[in-house]
């Protein structure tokens, strides 16, 4: 028995293997264009769960927020009965902004520490 590759001519083999070629590059770019929108398909998941997560803890600090006013406003009013309203209200204020600034020079430390850590 012959082979039947022998028997072809070698210009119809060479055109098999162009269209061979012309075929794994079609299916090659069908391929990556897939992954891309696998990829892409994937972020618009993750996008979605960090936004309704974000707007959740969005929505818990403003409640958070009124609740500790609520708190500086009762913290006030009891002061008052020991001192002048305008007196309790500066004693809170400055109490606060003391530990506001405690706060932040220590997340300042932290974070020159973190950026320049070798």
């Amino acid at each position: 028995m012959q082979n039947k590759t022998a028997n072809q001519d070698p210009t119809a083999q060479r055109e098999s293997f162009y269209g061979l070629l012309g075929q794994l590059a079609n299916h090659s770019a069908a391929v990556v264009h897939d992954e891309i929108e696998l990829v892409v398909q994937g972020i618009r998941e993750k996008v979605t769960a960090v936004r309704s997560g974000v707007l959740t803890v969005a929505t818990g600090v403003v409640i958070g927020v009124a609740g500790f006013m609520s708190l500086c406003a009762a913290l006030i009013i009891g002061l008052s009965s020991y001192m002048a309203p305008v007196m309790a209200a500066l004693v809170t204020g400055a109490a606060l902004a003391l530990i506001g600034a405690v706060i932040a020079v220590i997340g300042y430390i932290r974070l020159k520490k973190s950026i320049f850590k070798p």
